[in-house]
């Protein structure tokens, strides 16, 4: 049991001889506890360099092993759920040495990523899509006439989801050969691992089991009342030492519980389990965070962490981009994160309000909920990973005359755009989201990146959309879409805002009404949410007017028409997809209006971004007050409109 994490590259003589599986396959079945040691002690020290998932990865390091020991991948095609655990996956697939790149420009992936190795069988980042892909495969290989394994690796967390269970009940009804493994992590669905258990597990993979299986249910076959009668007594028997006879039921063939810290075992099973025809389901039990103390004791907190600083000093989480002085900076490191101006703004609101309920698809600790749940427990709903459940949940709520709050990551809401639009807006419900991680989250890269919400929420009617641009306004537009009449949506970023001082009323803001921050000359400056900032600061060089524009719908119409008709160039800056974003609300109605005036749009381009530092990441794609300057100056410059600042 480690109890720190290594600051120096350890010994791992057995490791260091894995380049890829096909070496792993050249050792002797005891040599594979050996080689898990080294493989978590390297992986501790990786992630105490880079930073990122942690917990999930020390959990499958036998596993991992034992999968790529027994499968011939990549020929043989392996899907992790997720990805939060693939990073021992990364390590004995060629990656060793990239390991300490992982998470930053230039280097690895944070999940599996199709482009990075032929050993990432799919591309992953949100949950329960392992088995649906490996199903897919499975028959392109039928198709195709090629003979290969296909197997899943799904946590008990991800198989909440309703997709999976789709993909569960598609499999049974092919009635092919496909493993999926089930990594109970967290005893969330069973808790009986023992000897009895243990043996029922190596008899349901042993092959004389399997043979007697099929061959007598063959034979009874032709005598109905027999056949019903012996797969009754095969499902009581499994029923009274495992879970299994759900998933026997849609028509895998269930083994478990199985120890997943066990090499030997866990090889031997899935020697056996290869050898099988028809869907085959194993359940192993693993600890998350398996050999680091901290983390067994904290599997949560330890889910993931930021790298080591070796000053063991305190950094902000996002440092602004722009230069600033040193009141601002210290102002922005201590002020609380918009997660925890939700949370707070929540708290103080269920108190005033007994209507008030809060819903979260298993996001309640990074959405700043935590307090809420413990203060308000009856009103507190963690649904588990069912965005589209959490969505029409909060539906129905909203029907019966209570309030409903959905609290959810922008990435994740793409899951439940059709409940989004059918079960809320269509029907006018008095439902709000709470957007989190709005914009680029950084490290996690493009499958985390809320990129996208602003164009998909603004073209759904009966929506409200509003971008805050400090903490205090988030906190006043938290306000303004409850206490709409309607479905409404306030979408903040990850992490610090520039450090406004919060205001703890439950003050409201005009519904559609912006607000002018600076008055300039030549140039108007329309900025959404976290780009009001360096907006600002480029107007210090340009002499340009900057709009706090706060709502994306309805736009606030009025204040467009007054900058277009006092300027001579309309920019819009919006830390979102510029296709169908804030800005081609501004540039649809100026259109329509019939404003002749230059446009300059500013957002995110038309492409996923790789990971990265998010101020990094925006000065990259010309989100930044520098490059806002030199934007604007070439579009004056194109439109030969003359300005002081050119």
């Amino acid at each position: 049991m480690l109890n720190e994490i290594p600051a120096n590259r350890p010994q791992t003589p057995l490791l260091d001889q894995i380049a890829d599986p096909t070496d792993l396959r050249q050792l002797e079945v005891a040599q594979l506890a050996e080689l898990a040691d080294e493989l978590r002690l390297f992986l501790l020290y990786c992630v105490g360099q880079t930073g990122g998932h942690l917990g999930a990865g020390l959990g499958v390091v036998e596993l991992t092993i034992a999968i790529h020991y027994v499968f011939d991948t990549p020929r043989d095609k392996l899907v992790w759920d997720v990805g939060h655990q693939a990073y021992p996956h990364k390590i004995l697939t060629g990656r060793r040495d990239e390991m300490l790149g992982m998470r930053q420009s230039g280097g690895l992936a944070a999940f599996p990523s199709r482009a990075e190795s032929e050993y990432d069988a799919f591309g992953v980042g949100h949950s329960s899509t392992s088995i649906s892909a490996a199903l897919g495969m499975m028959m392109a290989a039928r198709l195709q006439n090629q003979d290969r394994h296909n197997i899943a690796v799904i946590g008990d967390g991800a198989m909440t989801a309703g997709l999976a269970f789709e993909a569960l009940n598609h499999a049974g009804h092919l009635d092919q050969n496909i493993l999926v493994i089930l990594n109970d992590n967290n005893m969330s669905i069973s808790n009986n691992v023992g000897g009895l258990s243990s043996y029922f597990a190596r008899m349901w993979a042993s092959k004389p089991y399997n043979f007697i299986r099929k061959g007598g249910k063959h034979m009874l076959s032709k005598i109905p009342l027999a056949s019903k009668a012996a797969h009754r007594a095969e499902e009581y028997m499994k029923g009274m030492v495992s879970p299994g006879t759900l998933f026997e039921e849609i028509g895998f063939n269930y083994i478990g519980l199985v120890d997943g810290h066990d090499t030997v075992g866990l090889v031997e099973m899935l020697g056996n389990i290869k050898s099988l025809g028809g869907p085959q389901l194993l359940h192993v039990v693993t600890q998350k965070g398996k050999g680091y103390s901290a983390s067994e004791n904290d599997p949560f907190g330890m889910h993931a962490m930021s790298k080591i600083d070796a000053s063991s000093k305190p950094k902000a989480a996002n440092p602004p981009s722009d230069s600033v002085s040193s009141a601002d900076l210290k102002r922005t490191l201590s002020s609380p994160t918009y997660s925890k101006v939700f949370g707070d703004w929540l708290c103080d609101l269920a108190a005033q309000d007994e209507l008030v309920v809060g819903i979260t698809p298993a996001m309640g600790e990074g959405s700043g909920m935590k307090d809420f749940a413990e203060q308000f427990p009856d009103r507190f709903h963690d649904v588990a990973i069912a965005e589209q459940h959490s969505v029409t949940f909060a539906a129905g709520m909203a029907c019966s005359g209570l309030k409903p709050i959905v609290a959810i990551y922008s990435t994740f809401l793409q899951r439940a755009y059709d409940q989004l639009i059918h079960d809320i807006a269509l029907q006018g419900l008095n439902v709000m989201f709470a957007i989190d991680r709005a914009g680029l989250v950084g490290e996690d890269g493009p499958t985390h990146a809320g990129s996208f919400d602003l164009s998909y929420l603004r073209c759904i009617p009966n929506m409200i959309v509003m971008t805050p641009s400090d903490e205090n306004e988030t906190r006043k537009l938290l306000s303004t879409a409850y206490y709409h009449d309607g479905p409404s949506a306030v979408r903040y970023p990850r992490g610090k805002g520039p450090g406004a001082s919060v205001d703890r009323s439950l003050d409201t803001l005009a519904i559609g009404k912006a607000i002018t921050r600076r008055k300039g000359r030549t140039v108007a400056i329309l900025a959404f949410g976290s780009m009001v900032t360096p907006a600002l600061a480029a107007a210090q060089t340009l002499d340009a007017t900057v709009v706090d524009m706060r709502f994306v719908k309805p736009l606030d119409e009025e204040l467009v028409g007054d900058m277009a008709a006092s300027h001579q160039l309309i920019v819009t800056a919006e830390e979102n997809v510029i296709m169908g974003g804030a800005g081609s609300a501004v540039n649809e109605f100026l259109l329509q209006a019939n404003y002749q005036i230059p446009v300059l749009n500013l957002g995110l381009p038309d492409a996923f971004l790789e990971q990265g530092k998010v101020p990094e990441m925006l000065a990259a794609v010309n989100l930044d007050s520098e490059s806002f300057v030199s934007a604007i100056r070439n579009k004056l410059k194109v439109c030969k409109i003359q300005s002081e600042a050119v």
